[in-house]
């Protein structure tokens, strides 16, 4: 079997681990064995990281849409409910843009609901 040198390869491995890891702080930054181990909690933090913000999203829309409901006498629960069994079909991101784009608008989706 014939030599096989891995300098070439090892060297372009190298160079775009590192190269992903720009900005790291301390040695993950410049040390290719902490550069790796970065690499595989970034990664994975990244991924379980954007299912998290959609779950942010849905409490802000949530909460974003309460207020303008507590000021008219209702809770966001009962406005849901009240919502499915008037079978207005509005999600709660596009509730929570009515709630700061046109007030006006909401309230009149509340008052059919009522």
């Amino acid at each position: 079997m014939t030599r096989v040198k891995k300098g070439v390869n090892a060297l372009k491995t190298r160079r775009n681990v590192l190269k992903r890891v720009k900005g790291f702080r301390f040695g993950r930054g410049t040390k290719e064995r902490q550069a790796y181990e970065a690499i595989v909690h970034a990664e994975s933090y990244a991924f379980a990281h954007r299912r998290d913000k959609k779950s942010n999203m849905r409490k802000l829309w949530n909460v974003r849409l309460s207020i303008p409901l507590k000021e008219n006498g209702l809770s966001y629960s009962k406005f849901i409910g009240a919502l499915k069994k008037a079978n207005i079909i509005l999600d709660r991101k596009i509730l929570s843009q009515l709630s700061i784009e046109s007030p006006k608008t909401l309230e009149r989706v509340m008052a059919k609901v009522k």
